[in-house]
């Protein structure tokens, strides 16, 4: 599983790293000026949208249920069974399309109600938005046929098809002199990076024999327990979404630039989510769907700890480097161009809030699979409903005095109120068994993070004697010979620990 685990990561940090060279690109073109504003928004929707209605709710109750009919049936009813689901959706996406082309300057101020005060603003985030939208069709069938190929253990093309987002906006940046302004040229890049997803994930599905086909709906045992857990995934995905639209619409009454710093501290807080607690639950569900279906729960629960404990220790120094580092961190990756040092300072203050929430986050992937692989999606739904409304309270609470900080906070700490939540409920119905390793595990994290942590702290002045010699590039220097030698003193300390604890390395 390990190994299943470090392949969608290895693909899923092509994708973060190209997507660092995209919004290098955009910080740089665009600033955080009004037009950074209104494309953040204009991305920022139909992927709110997407989260909603495909990747969340559909991968959790889609790939479970897939799995069951695949593995109790066979591949020609599963093969049917997507067909059908395929179908659908497909339906569904192109009547919410059109309805959202007609309405957008609604969904604009719904999302974003600050930019009505600015015309200007408000007017370019209707026509990007109306130009990003259709995102949202091509990805909602990419997510269909990348739960298919995860659930044959195929996890490469699916994994490797958002570098194709990445690649298509950095293109369409090159040409934006083609453009009315830059927005507009991000824009269709993001549009036709989501036809050239669903051309990679469909060529990968059709070569597998398992490409689902346009085949009339119609219900089946297995079409009602979709949609029996479907509903509740929906709404669970909404409520995590609904914490994401008060983000934007708070942050839209805020001094102009607010917008976009959210948009540059999240995409680094992304990195390590995306590499290690996505990828750790993307190979995690279809494991543990499997085993319980098989009636292996004890190996179930044994490869959830594997995960947990995993994610842990790779995302322990992200959080460190976020919590002591965010202004050297965001100045050295995005400070030339229109993004200056201010922008910088805000970018890396909400950053470092949003790190509180990290270990959290790459958690919850390993630990909301405990109900998806058993087809329970209310109960995540209870725990995310109620963390999103502490989530939401403490946003209007934290922003008076904090600002655009007070937003990434509550984020955190509502992420942490979801955590807590899901693992209480698991833990009761002994559908989560957290092992004595796991336990060893943290504990050698927590350690080789406090000297790390000490190290973040004390050494960025001598080092920096000597970047200041440098003629150019001192922060990214400076970054570099701090990343470099603390990743050899927390693996160095990681490692120590966990043989003193007498946790054994094991590549399953």
């Amino acid at each position: 599983m390990f190994r299943k685990i470090l392949s969608v990561g290895g693909w899923t940090l092509v994708s973060r790293l190209t997507g660092f060279i995209r919004d290098v690109v955009l910080a740089a073109v665009m600033g955080v000026g009004p037009i950074a504003d209104a494309f953040v928004v204009a991305s920022r929707i139909p992927n709110h949208f997407r989260a909603i209605f495909s990747e969340g709710a559909f991968n959790s109750a889609f790939l479970p249920a897939y799995a069951r009919v695949l593995e109790t049936e066979g591949a020609s009813p599963a093969r049917s069974f997507a067909s059908r689901i395929s179908t659908l959706m497909l339906i569904v996406q192109v009547v919410l399309l059109a309805l959202a082309l007609v309405a957008m300057p609604v969904v604009v101020t719904l999302l974003a109600p600050g930019f009505s005060d600015d015309p200007a603003k408000f007017d370019l985030a209707v026509t990007l938005t109306r130009i990003t939208f259709p995102y949202l069709l091509f990805v909602t069938l990419v997510t269909i046929l990348s739960a298919i190929l995860n659930a044959h253990e195929r996890f490469a093309a699916a994994a490797a098809a958002p570098v194709l987002l990445n690649v298509s906006v950095v293109a369409a940046l090159a040409l934006a002199f083609l453009f009315p302004n830059a927005g507009h040229a991000a824009a269709w890049g993001v549009t036709v990076a989501g036809v050239l997803e669903l051309l990679l994930v469909w060529v990968a599905a059709r070569r597998l024999g398992v490409a689902p086909s346009l085949e009339a709906p119609r219900l089946d045992p297995a079409m009602r327990r979709f949609f029996k857990t479907l509903g509740p995934a929906v709404i669970g995905s909404a409520g995590v979404q609904l914490a994401m639209f008060a983000d934007t619409i708070i942050a839209s009454f805020l001094p102009t630039g607010a917008v976009a710093s959210l948009y540059y501290a999240d995409r680094i807080y992304q990195l390590p989510l995306g590499v290690i607690g996505i990828a750790a639950g993307t190979v995690l569900l279809p494991e543990m769907s499997r085993r319980i279906a098989a009636g292996d729960p004890a190996g179930a629960h044994g490869a959830q700890n594997r995960a947990a404990g995993l994610t842990l220790a790779l995302a322990a120094p992200f959080v460190v480097a976020f919590i002591t580092l965010p202004d050297l961190i965001m100045s050295a990756l995005f400070q030339r161009g229109a993004f200056d040092a201010a922008a910088a300072q805000r970018s890396g203050a909400v950053l470092a809030a949003y790190a509180v929430g990290l270990p959290a986050a790459v958690l919850i992937r390993s630990a909301v699979a405990s109900f998806y692989a058993r087809s329970d999606t209310v109960t995540p739904l209870i725990a995310s409903l109620s963390a999103v409304a502490v989530n939401v309270a403490l946003k209007i609470v934290l922003t008076g005095p904090y600002g655009v900080v007070g937003l990434s906070l509550a984020t955190a700490i509502g992420i942490w109120v979801n955590l807590g939540l899901l693992v209480l409920l698991a833990v009761r119905r002994n559908w989560m068994d957290p092992s004595g390793t796991l336990g060893r595990t943290a504990a050698a994290v927590a350690v080789a993070s406090l000297l790390l942590a000490a190290f973040a702290w004390y050494a960025p002045m001598p080092l920096e004697g000597w970047t200041a010699l440098l003629p150019a590039w001192r922060n990214e220097a400076l970054l570099a010979a701090l990343g470099a030698s603390g990743a050899l003193i927390y693996g160095g300390a990681l490692l120590a620990g966990l043989k003193a604890l007498g946790v054994r390395l094991q590549r399953r």
